[in-house]
């Protein structure tokens, strides 16, 4: 198995341990600590986090539920690629929420909201002209959940939110694409500019726009990797 950085869990802590043992294989997926393709032995996963080998049984179980893992017969158990059809699939649908959070941040967005979302900007353009990519892209993060908070309503946040994990652990290679990151800002600005404007429309086809820019940039990604 190649090297890697998996957590101990922490056996004094007053969470869950599978739990626990679940966000610390989901994180290393999403990080690609875990890459896709690789062979999850239930033993040797036991032993780096610390634990027994029943909830990183059960974790990898519900991975699987996830579309994180997937399960071979007589194999075992892998980390899931993506296939085109999949990041199709995730993208149409994400591409939709997002536009309809962005609507609802247009009209129910708070000026202090307003301003939050400004902010990020300012320090998403900070990061990328001192080329800190994982701080740009902990930025873009923060970026997409103050819309999501603004839109005030979480089920849609909850929506949104499972669909990213899906692609998460791509982002980082995405953003690397040369240019992606300059053409995420200048589409985080227009998404700001059109909820500051109270635009409804505006602001959804602005982030419509913005998640097929990421779903290219994703495809393009994939297409050198073959």
């Amino acid at each position: 198995m190649p090297e890697r950085s998996l957590l101990r869990i922490k056996l004094d802590s007053f969470r869950p341990l599978g739990e626990m043992v679940y966000e610390s294989l989901r994180d290393a997926i999403v990080n690609q600590a875990l890459k896709p393709g690789e062979r999850l032995m239930e033993t040797e996963l036991a032993d780096e986090m610390g634990v027994s080998r029943t909830p990183v049984r059960e974790a990898i179980r519900k991975l699987e539920l996830e579309g994180y893992v997937v399960m071979i017969p007589r194999k075992g158990a892998y980390v899931a690629g993506l296939s085109i059809k999949d990041i199709n699939e995730v993208f149409e649908i994400r591409g939709a929420l997002e536009a309809l959070a962005a609507g609802l941040a247009a009209s129910r967005a708070t000026e202090e909201e307003i301003e939050e979302m400004e902010l990020n900007l300012a320090l998403e353009a900070n990061h990328f002209e001192s080329s800190d990519l994982l701080k740009t892209i902990e930025e873009d993060t923060k970026f997409h959940e103050l819309i999501y908070k603004a839109s005030r309503n979480n089920r849609l946040l909850g929506m949104i939110k499972e669909l990213r994990e899906q692609v998460q652990r791509f982002r980082t290679t995405t953003l690397a694409v040369p240019g992606r990151l300059k053409f995420a800002l200048d589409e985080h600005r227009k998404i700001v500019e059109a909820i500051a404007a109270r635009d409804v429309g505006r602001a959804q086809r602005a982030a419509r726009e913005h998640i097929e820019s990421a779903e290219n940039a994703l495809l393009e990604v994939i297409s050198y990797q073959k």
